[in-house]
């Protein structure tokens, strides 16, 4: 299985910031935000994986991350999106990379507390289809929402005015090899972009999603409330393991 970080985009919501960076360079807490997706997936075993970027700022990811080899990589790949065609557009450049593998997808403003191990475990355990990792939230019109029959989710609409369910389809995915054959056939929504939701629900309709809900604190750093949510999370978590006896932060 490879791994991919989706880190393009405009980052408008965060302007003026964003007017001299792209928006997964800023600051969140002591490290740069693209750190933490990027320390998620090592931490899950992954060893083969590229970063979408894209913008004027580009360059910066090299000169920042490199080859990858702080992070224990052997190497880091990297592929350029051009203008702002939307999540499954900039997933749609790496099928390549894929070759053919299954893939986890991680928003590259995406921050969590929990291990994703046991849940690539679990995707690697189904026969075929997608995975996906909700999270109960307190603004679910900000995502994806799922609305569900029983255990099973039956649709996903994308930021509704009324949502069916109190969960966000958090930005962490798992595609099996189909998900590039549901993007060819996508259309551009109304916001004239390929949406990963419309994706999602292609999985949905096929009878071949499943889902894992995670237990530890999540957000999104993609606006001024939530990049601040996400410093505060990972400050107070850096204080509490400093509190903790050496043997338990292991």
């Amino acid at each position: 299985m490879k791994a991919i970080i989706l880190a393009g985009g405009l980052g408008s919501r965060l302007r003026p910031l964003t007017k001299i960076t792209n928006k997964h360079l800023l600051p969140v807490y002591d490290k740069p935000m693209i750190y933490y997706p990027l320390e998620t997936l090592c931490r899950a075993g992954f060893e083969k994986i590229m970063l979408v970027t894209g913008g004027n700022s580009a360059g910066d990811f090299l000169r920042l991350l490199g080859n990858g080899r702080d992070f224990g990589l052997r190497d880091l790949n990297y592929t350029y999106q051009e203008g702002e065609g939307g999540i499954a557009d900039a997933l749609r450049l790496c099928e390549n990379f894929a070759d053919g593998d299954r893939v986890c997808v991680v928003l590259g403003d995406n921050i969590l507390e929990d291990d994703i191990r046991p849940f690539v475990k679990r995707f690697a355990a189904q026969p075929t289809g997608a995975r996906l990792l909700l999270k109960e939230v307190p603004d679910p019109e900000r995502f994806g929402v799922p609305t569900f029959e029983g255990e099973r989710i039956v649709r996903i609409d994308e930021k509704p005015s009324v949502p069916a369910s109190r969960y966000a389809i958090t930005g962490i995915y798992f595609y099996d090899q189909r998900v590039f054959e549901y993007i060819r056939h996508l259309k551009p929504s109304a916001r004239n972009e390929l949406e990963i939701t419309d994706v999602n629900n292609a999985y949905v309709a096929a009878g071949d999603l499943e889902y894992d809900v995670l237990s530890g604190w999540w957000t999104d750093a993609g606006q001024f409330e939530s990049l601040h949510h996400a410093s505060t999370l990972v400050a107070a978590q850096r204080e509490r393991e400093q509190t903790l006896p050496v043997q338990a932060r292991h």
